[in-house]
């Protein structure tokens, strides 16, 4: 009797970018599909400004540059309503992003684990961001380090953050270039 063949595609091997040997990036399309975990909605904001509220409960300060590439919020269903309990929004300069938030309610409408939470919503961005093909996001750590970590930001230097994203307030900064904490900040000058 002969052996039965395998079902499964064969892979693209063309489909990476020989240049960055990345994978290509999802389309915008499937990278903004709005996503469920645990009950509560996550999906891109039409309106970034509806999340400013949930910066001022959180005090956190509202990016001050003019275009916001990336603005995602997390939504629970209420008796009343859709209730936005967390949202991260990010502008963009070029090639690279400054990521603001995560902020999270912890108020009544609260949900069970804010920090879970926080880490959807940063997925989110890191989806739509590479979509966007951003090829370093920047955030302020803000207390979140465990949540950057999980994925693959590491501290860098305040001198690398591009001009026109400098000056913002916080503390400390850490970035983003796929994930992989193996690139040099002579590869981020570049």
């Amino acid at each position: 009797m002969g052996r039965s063949r395998s079902r499964r595609p064969t892979p693209d091997l063309h489909s990476s970018s020989p240049e960055s040997g990345r994978p290509p990036a999802p389309s915008l399309a499937s990278a903004t599909l709005p996503r469920v975990w645990r009950g509560i909605g996550y999906r891109p904001l039409p309106d970034a400004a509806a999340a400013r509220p949930l910066f001022d409960f959180a005090a956190v300060p509202w990016p001050a540059g003019p275009e916001l590439a990336i603005a995602w919020g997390a939504w629970t269903a209420r008796a009343r309503g859709e209730t936005l309990v967390g949202a991260l929004v990010g502008e963009r300069s070029r090639g690279d992003a400054l990521l603001h938030g995560p902020v999270v309610r912890t108020d009544g409408d609260a949900p069970d684990d804010p920090l879970e939470v926080a880490a959807q919503l940063v997925a989110a961005a890191l989806d739509h961001a590479t979509a966007l093909d951003i090829t370093t996001l920047f955030t302020r750590p803000g207390g979140l380090d465990r949540v950057w970590v999980r994925f693959g930001f590491i501290p860098v230097p305040e001198v690398t953050l591009p001009g026109p994203l400098a000056g913002r307030p916080g503390v400390g900064l850490y970035a983003w270039r796929g994930g992989s904490a193996l690139w040099t900040l002579r590869e981020a000058a570049l």
